[in-house]
């Protein structure tokens, strides 16, 4: 991988969520409920399978390294706009959740139904900057295994969102159901 190339900086860029990401889960609230283990592995699992596909260019097996599109090295700059991209609207996001956020299905003590940033028109903006952030990853491999990574997180984080919404709707009851009314799961209701 040459330094400064569209790969590097895609590398970079994950490389520094990653380290973010887990400094900023060392300040959070205390849990009050949590999904089960069981629960949690249902989209878990397929979210490690999506990453093995991304991370790992020995998972180009067969058709799984069939180019999608040609492109050159526009494309992947694209690819690493769109990152970055990503990458940022999941930071703005985790800033408003503040203390109430958590990897894991939960409601803290005192958890806050938030409405400010992101979430005054999406219900889950961190999913759709990392979606976001993985369809520009995909853009740089323009292999179908990127593709297909896509594919299962985006089918993960539905599957996590349905359960954090029902977490939400028991906590919060007429104020998340009006809240759902007027936002988008992944991107702004159009209304």
């Amino acid at each position: 991988m040459q330094i400064f190339s569209p790969t590097w900086w895609i590398y970079a860029i994950w490389i520094l969520f990653v380290l973010t990401w887990f400094a900023a889960a060392l300040n959070r609230k205390k849990t009050k409920q949590r999904e089960t283990w069981l629960q949690r592995g249902a989209y878990v699992l397929p979210l490690v399978f999506a990453w093995w596909l991304l991370a790992r260019p020995g998972a180009r097996y067969g058709w799984l390294g069939t180019r999608l599109v040609g492109g050159g090295s526009a494309l992947e700059w694209v690819g690493v706009a769109l990152t970055a991209a990503g990458v940022a609207v999941a930071f703005w996001a985790r800033w408003h959740l503040g203390t109430n956020w958590s990897g894991v299905v939960t409601l803290k003590e005192g958890h806050e139904l938030i409405r400010t940033g992101p979430y005054r028109r999406i219900r889950h903006p961190i999913y759709t900057g990392i979606l976001l952030a993985l369809f520009g990853t995909m853009l740089e491999i323009r292999e179908v295994r990127g593709l297909i990574a896509v594919a299962i997180v985006w089918i993960s984080f539905y599957v996590k969102a349905r359960r954090e919404e029902s977490f939400l709707a028991q906590e919060f009851g007429e104020r998340f159901r009006e809240h759902a009314q007027h936002t988008g799961m992944f991107l702004p209701k159009m209304s």
